[in-house]
């Protein structure tokens, strides 16, 4: 066994190489984390148990559970719709444009943040913001950040909006010093929050990546469809001009034509009025034609009506074949719904102007055809052969409304069990991904897909490595001799060693753990010093939520981590002028809130 001191100098020289190593992108994020802390195991710094306790840790697994159940409810439910009604974030029409959006969204989130645990906020709105930038053009790398940072410092406001202050609390609580002042919390965290936001709305959005390689992967498999719509008998745009019902400007879609009765009205005007039985008939690119639906305005694809009453209906791209015997018919000639248990949505063909309606377009060879597709659809393409599978684009699961009210009954009784106390988050969560799994909502398949491996291994071998920390005494040490300096400086002097220590423990192992690190140390300070201890306990409290610099210091950061296709390099490079932003904010807002301190 080493010399503790001679632990400690390799688990922290460890730490630094790593993050070196990561930053410069010499090995791959999760790797690194493998090799660091093999090498500690190797040199029996920490066991093999300790290693491997992080595939046990509730945190990590309700950080996974949350991965695999928004997909889920997003794949089961039209989770963007709601979010649009409830957020109203899905028009990109405003002056501001990204950074329009950009402001709803971080604001919007950091005030439901301060209420609700922040991780299962940021697992449920990343689908939702990756696929906003997906259809406006916008890299994910330059919203997700936002996203997890809006989270951080929303759930910082107040006492219940993150487990950095719960925790804190019950340390307080337990060693007789009161609790945490709500009031502080509030005027703090609400000032952090707004500074934080505006200056990343104002000036730090051009120091968040644009990884544009996602972007082009959109770009290469856009195609422009003819798309058939009709207006519901409710439609709010009956009797308004085509101007007025806000169909001028539809964001990567424009109105071709409207066919009213046997009369085909093209180029359409801006004043022309819209009447019930009309047949809209527009032209834009796959990921958009569903929104037509989604935005209040009352439009329907009709073939949808027909098909909504499925369990499950899939959208597939296919193309129709040289020998097809469907070439030179329509789709209403050949009863195309009957024969391939599919309904064709909408028809691409390479860049020809189509016109009418989309049952009526006689077929050609080379035609891409967009399908609602039926459980028997696979089946029936391969018995006639006449039409090849491209890709499937997306798949609507409608449940039941029987199976839709048990799920329901289901997520309300695991959510007032939690509220109660009578259960943990972890288990709460896995009460409602059992009843997905019960009734079908998820797959196997599913759990494989959205599980991300390596998210799994950083969040498990960083536990370890903040196990190392603590068990080597390695940020006891580093924070005990900083705070010999400074503590002959004054109490603001100590005050701010306090922030910047929990904030770089915060940044390579747990909240808690920093927590957990630096309670005892600014107990002892304030008993030692004889000085106010609340604006020390403040000052741990927000510097264990300064989760900026790296990916690994919070759950949030990690969520967003992939889908953003970010590394660490990212979170460093807006993080440094975010976290000094962070703690200037929270060091002045205490001495305001502390004059005598």
């Amino acid at each position: 066994m080493l010399p503790q001191y001679l632990q400690q100098i390799i688990t922290l020289g460890s730490i630094l190489l790593l993050f070196v190593a990561i930053y410069r992108e010499w090995v791959r994020p999760a790797v690194g984390f493998l090799g660091i802390v093999l090498g500690l195991v190797l040199l029996q710094i920490i066991t093999p148990q300790q290693m491997l306790m992080g595939f046990s840790n509730e945190s990590i697994a309700s950080v996974v559970l949350l991965v695999v159940l928004s997909s889920a409810l997003g794949k089961n439910f039209q989770i963007e719709s709601f979010i649009d009604r409830f957020y109203h974030l899905g028009k990109r029409d405003t002056p501001l444009g990204y950074r329009g959006f950009l402001l709803r969204m971080m604001v919007q989130v950091a005030a439901l943040s301060s209420f609700v645990n922040n991780t299962p906020v940021v697992a449920l709105m990343t689908p939702y913001v990756f696929n906003w930038g997906r259809k406006y053009n916008v890299s994910p790398s330059r919203l997700l950040i936002p996203l997890s940072y809006a989270t951080i410092m929303g759930g910082m406001i107040t006492l219940v909006g993150t487990s950095t202050t719960l925790v804190l609390n019950g340390f307080m609580i337990s060693n007789g010093v009161g609790g945490i002042s709500g009031l502080s919390l509030l005027l703090i965290g609400g000032t952090v929050c707004v500074l934080g936001i505006l200056f990343i709305v104002l000036v730090g959005y051009r120091l968040l990546p644009n990884h544009e390689d996602i972007l082009n992967k959109f770009k290469e498999n856009r195609r422009e469809y003819l798309v058939e719509t009709a207006l519901e008998r409710s439609s709010p745009m009956i009797g308004k001009t085509v101007n007025e019902a806000g169909l001028r400007n539809l964001r990567g879609m424009y109105l071709v034509e409207i066919i009213r009765a046997k009369q085909v009205i093209s180029p359409v005007e801006p004043r022309e009025k819209l009447q019930k039985s009309d047949v809209l008939i527009f032209a834009g690119a796959t990921e958009f034609i569903f929104d037509l639906t989604s935005n209040g305005r009352g439009l329907v694809l009709p073939q949808y009506d027909k098909t909504k009453k499925r369990d499950a209906v899939k959208v597939i791209e296919a193309v129709v074949g040289a020998h097809s015997n469907l070439i030179g018919y329509t789709a209403k000639e050949i009863d195309f719904r009957r024969r391939y248990d599919a309904a064709i949505v909408a028809i691409h063909r390479n860049g020809e102007r189509l016109s009418g309606k989309i049952g009526e377009i006689k077929l050609r060879q080379g035609d891409l055809l967009l399908l609602y597709a039926g459980r028997d659809f696979r089946n029936r393409v391969d018995l006639y052969r006449d039409i090849f599978i491209v890709t499937q684009v997306k798949e609507f699961l409608q449940p039941k409304r029987k199976k839709t009210l048990l799920f329901l009954v289901a997520v309300f009784a695991s959510i007032g069990a939690l509220l109660v106390g009578f259960v943990s988050l972890f288990t709460a969560l896995l009460l409602i991904f059992a009843a997905m799994v019960g009734l079908k909502m998820i797959t196997l398949a599913d759990v494989k897909r959205d599980v991300d491996v390596n998210m799994v291994g950083i969040l498990v071998f960083s536990l370890a490595l903040g196990q190392a920390m603590i068990t080597t005494g390695s940020g006891e040490l580093l924070a005990q001799q900083i705070l010999n300096v400074t503590a002959s400086l004054g109490p603001m002097a100590v005050l701010a060693s306090l922030l910047v220590i929990t904030t770089i423990l915060t940044s390579f192992i747990t909240n808690v753990g920093a927590v957990s690190i630096m309670f005892p140390l600014a107990y002892a300070v304030s008993n030692t010093l004889q000085i106010d201890g609340m604006p020390l306990y403040l000052g741990i409290a927000y510097g264990a939520s300064a989760a900026f610099l790296t990916p690994i210091g919070y759950q949030t950061n990690l969520i967003v981590y992939g889908p953003g296709g970010y590394n660490f390099r990212d979170f460093f490079r807006i993080g440094l002028p975010v976290t000094i932003i962070y703690l200037t904010t929270v060091l002045v807002m205490i001495k305001v809130l502390y004059p005598d301190f």
